[in-house]
């Protein structure tokens, strides 16, 4: 491997740090802070606005890095507006104290994260061109690079967890928006360091769809896709639940006298962090599970996990279930890496290079707009009568056990019917054959992630 091979990956996995650093500072710990301040019934709104958000924000962005602005330029401009309106919230609720309100502190947020959701795509769009600039199939060497984003979740997440006085735990309160907000002003410097990407303006005149980069949502006149699409949503209901209600759920079990002390109920963002450690793992395994089972098993694999997610979350406790928490935790990574990073390349796969920004958008509207806003806000209903309407304490905990087993069911119809509908037979298009940016003008053969074939000229670096 070439000493500028391994600069680039090196560049491209520090891109990843910070990227999914700026989320793990308040994601698993929102929900918490919210509690804390008398927003128990607003959290789904706060979780499903990254839903609503993540409809529109990432196709328009998309558009814009596909055929205006370098999308390593569009990364680093979403980083500062989305970096100073999460000071903007942090401010706020630090000279409100304890009389925050739900108007102000939500009109900020979710500007924040607006512009913060579409760089999830960007960023996956940056790294995949980078890459074919060098001539490296991204199935191969995306998901180790891939791994710095979880750990620099886990990190921001730590960080959080044990940074503050006791008692005042920057996961208890508004400090871990600052954070966040100071990690995006990083990130927002950090991109403009990364490879050019190409823009593809086009030449001659050309029709509306194009203009508007709308060619992305043509990939739904393929059944094979939109079939993939609606099953990514389906799928997408399950992403922000244990996100937004974990670390809440977690912490009430201080309610109860058997387990008030026990470390986990203490430190549940510290808990929820064996999560993201899993992913480390389970990213690493994605180019051996793809070529050996294709995306269907792969996918499957996947919506199973989130049946054990939830259902080890639903027969757990922090005292003697400890250990069905932390099988909670494991079967996380697959849950979410082999649907999101799988999702992700199979899409890049099948779409040409003049969409591939615009496509990574139309994912992530499925999976973190469609999938995740119905899921959350259906999920805030499911808690507020099992789970809100009960007296602090036992009966609580009881209604979470319910509410984890009620999710569990969807998961698993969702997997059923996945493995009963979806097939592909056809060939992905080559990667390394749709780089127009690979300078050499090499034509090697790529990695088909539907069928787990390796072309004869794949580059082994």
């Amino acid at each position: 491997m070439s000493s500028s091979t391994l600069g680039l990956k090196s560049r491209l996995a520090v891109l990843n740090f910070i990227e999914f650093a700026v989320w793990g500072a308040y994601l698993t710990s929102l929900g918490n802070y919210l509690g804390r301040i008398g927003m128990s019934s607003d959290i789904s709104w706060f979780y499903a606005i990254q839903g609503i958000v993540s409809i529109f924000m990432p196709g328009i962005i998309g558009i814009v890095a596909d055929r205006y602005i370098q999308a390593q330029r569009v990364l680093s401009i979403c980083h500062l507006l989305a970096g100073m309106f999460m000071i903007g919230a942090a401010i706020y609720c630090m000279s409100a104290d304890n009389n925050v309100e739900f108007g102000p502190l939500f009109t900020l947020y979710s500007l924040s994260v607006a512009f913060y959701m579409p760089t999830i795509g960007l960023a996956n769009s940056v790294a995949y061109s980078a890459l074919g600039r060098y001539n490296l199939d991204p199935v191969k060497h995306f998901p180790p690079i891939r791994v710095f984003g979880t750990i620099g979740f886990i990190c921001a997440m730590l960080f959080v967890n044990f940074v503050g006085p006791e008692g005042h735990k920057f996961q208890t309160s508004y400090m871990q928006l600052y954070v966040s907000g100071i990690l995006s002003f990083l990130m927002c410097i950090y991109a403009l360091t990364m490879p050019k990407c190409p823009v593809n303006k086009g030449s001659g005149k050309a029709s509306i769809s194009d203009a508007l980069g709308l060619k992305a949502f043509a990939l739904f006149k393929d059944h094979t896709m939109a079939i993939f699409f609606l099953f990514s949503m389906l799928l997408g209901v399950s992403l922000q639940i244990t996100n937004g209600y974990g670390n809440l759920f977690i912490s009430s079990f201080q309610s109860v006298a058997e387990y008030a002390d026990s470390w986990g109920a203490k430190n549940a963002n510290a808990l929820i962090s064996l999560s993201q450690m899993s992913e480390t793992c389970c990213i690493l395994l994605i180019p051996y599970c793809l070529k050996r089972f294709g995306i269907k098993g792969v996918m499957l694999m996947a919506m199973i996990a989130w049946v054990g997610r939830f259902g080890f979350f639903g027969i757990g406790n922090p005292g003697s279930g400890v250990w069905l928490f932390v099988l909670s935790m494991i079967v996380y990574g697959i849950a979410f890496d082999f649907f999101n990073v799988s999702g992700s390349l199979y899409v890049d796969q099948k779409t040409d290079v003049s969409i591939r920004s615009s496509a990574q958008g139309l994912f992530m509207i499925m999976t973190n707009g469609l999938g995740a806003t119905f899921g959350t806000l259906a999920a805030g209903k499911v808690l507020d009568v099992v789970v809100f309407s009960k007296p602090e304490g036992i009966e609580q905990i009881e209604g979470w056990h319910k509410a984890w087993l009620i999710f569990a069911a969807y998961a698993a119809v969702v997997a059923i019917l996945f493995a009963l509908i979806f097939h592909d037979k056809k060939k992905a298009p080559e990667v390394t054959k749709r780089e127009i940016a690979d300078e050499s003008g090499a034509d090697p053969a790529g990695f088909d992630i539907v069928n787990g074939e390796v072309g004869a000229n794949t580059n082994d670096l």
